[in-house]
């Protein structure tokens, strides 16, 4: 395994992600994908034990996560949308990679990109805003945008090529800074301004060291709501930058930008500065897996688990306390260190007393980056990683 948890080898099911859904109304492993909730925006079943419907977004239900369970299924990802999901004929579709950076427009069918050797990669994914209710709820805070809880996150195995293989093909110039990802999703408008599809650029580093063009998830080709047939991922970045029915791929030699990059998704407010850099690596996170509010059993020991996650890395601890803060002890971590991945862990709880208490979680990864206690304020209520103070009840 490379140091940035791509594989060299090729995966039957990467190969098999080439079937092509022939509607959204298709079946994809015996599971009918029909409007259900969250439409028209959403495509893919949204039941309501599993997901907190936002209409254009729907989040996933920390206590419907299965502990036994490593991966987050498709079927079960949170979906962050800005407009609605698209209907792309995989057969006709085809990713322009083009710019002043590039030897000639190129042009490149589904079937061109399989030629290159498949890899695959396991990561967090993850909404930017992902915790933003906790700057109102947990900080007295009014910040905008979905108010998401901590269920905007899961871990998948994607499965595709690598761009830097890509790029070389089109004979990348030395002297490249910048490439932008532009989807094929409807354009957005807000205020009255159409800004036309989402896009966003990333520094050509970024695309020569992780970087990848993925058609598959978790051995299955991607649904539709999670951009079939081809997204962009950026391993440990903000989700924005994994942009979805991936478009084209503009890569240039001066700094390219968009509303994504300029307007959006980067710090303003609070004590920022007017020119914050846009946002790239996510922040450390953690999640108990359980309901809010969860009424627990009184029992001689209970076991809790939970799940931590950064950009940057793997986690190397994780401190938890059951009494609102007053003491920690360590969980048990229950994966090995890999990549930017999640850690799940576990912590006993001997003899819980009745009545109501709050759980924290604590995180540190292997760069020593770690959760605060308060997360500064921004407008957007972008990265809030400050410890979760999770109340339950023991009954």
């Amino acid at each position: 395994m490379s140091r940035d948890g791509i594989t060299r080898r090729t995966l039957l099911a990467a190969s098999a992600a080439g079937a092509t859904l022939a509607s959204t109304a298709g079946t994809l492993a015996g599971t009918t994908w029909r409007a259900v909730a969250g439409a028209p925006a959403i495509l893919k079943p949204l039941p309501p034990e599993w997901f907190v419907d936002f209409g254009t977004n729907a989040e996933m239900r920390w206590e419907s996560v299965d502990p036994r369970r490593y991966l987050t299924a498709p079927s079960r990802l949170f979906v962050r949308n800005h407009t609605v999901t698209p209907t792309i004929d995989a057969s006709s579709y085809r990713l322009r990679v083009l710019g002043d950076a590039v030897a000639g427009e190129r042009s490149l069918s589904l079937r061109d990109l399989r030629r290159f050797r498949p890899v695959e990669v396991t990561t967090v994914h993850e909404c930017t805003g992902n915790g933003r209710s906790f700057f109102g709820s947990q900080q007295g805070e009014t910040v905008s945008g979905t108010a998401w809880t901590l269920g905007a996150v899961g871990t998948v195995t994607w499965q595709g090529v690598r761009l830097a293989d890509v790029l070389r093909a089109a004979g990348v110039r030395r002297d490249a800074v910048s490439v932008q990802a532009t989807g094929l999703d409807p354009s957005f408008v807000s205020g009255g301004v159409d800004h036309g599809p989402v896009r966003r650029p990333f520094p050509i580093a970024k695309a020569y060291d992780d970087a990848l063009l993925a058609w598959g998830m978790n051995g299955r080709p991607l649904l539709p709501d999670h951009g079939y047939p081809l997204r962009l991922v950026l391993p440990g970045w903000v989700g924005i930058a994994s942009i979805k029915w991936l478009g084209s791929l503009e890569v240039s030699t001066t700094e390219l930008t968009s509303p994504w990059n300029t307007r959006w998704y980067r710090m303003s407010g609070g004590a920022y500065p007017a020119d914050a850099p846009p946002l790239t690596l996510n922040p450390v996170r953690s999640a108990w897996e359980l309901p809010w509010d969860a009424t627990l059993p009184r029992r001689r020991r209970l076991e809790l688990t939970g799940r931590s996650w950064s950009g940057a890395g793997p986690i190397a601890r994780v401190d938890v306390s059951l009494d609102g803060g007053r003491t920690w002890s360590r969980a048990r971590l229950r994966d090995r260190p890999r990549g930017v991945a999640w850690t799940r862990w576990s912590v006993a709880w001997d003899r819980p007393t009745p009545g109501a208490h709050t759980l924290l979680a604590r995180a540190t990864d292997v760069h020593g980056r770690t959760q605060p206690d308060v997360t500064p304020y921004n407008s957007q209520g972008y990265f809030f990683d400050a410890v979760v103070q999770h109340p339950v009840t023991v009954a």
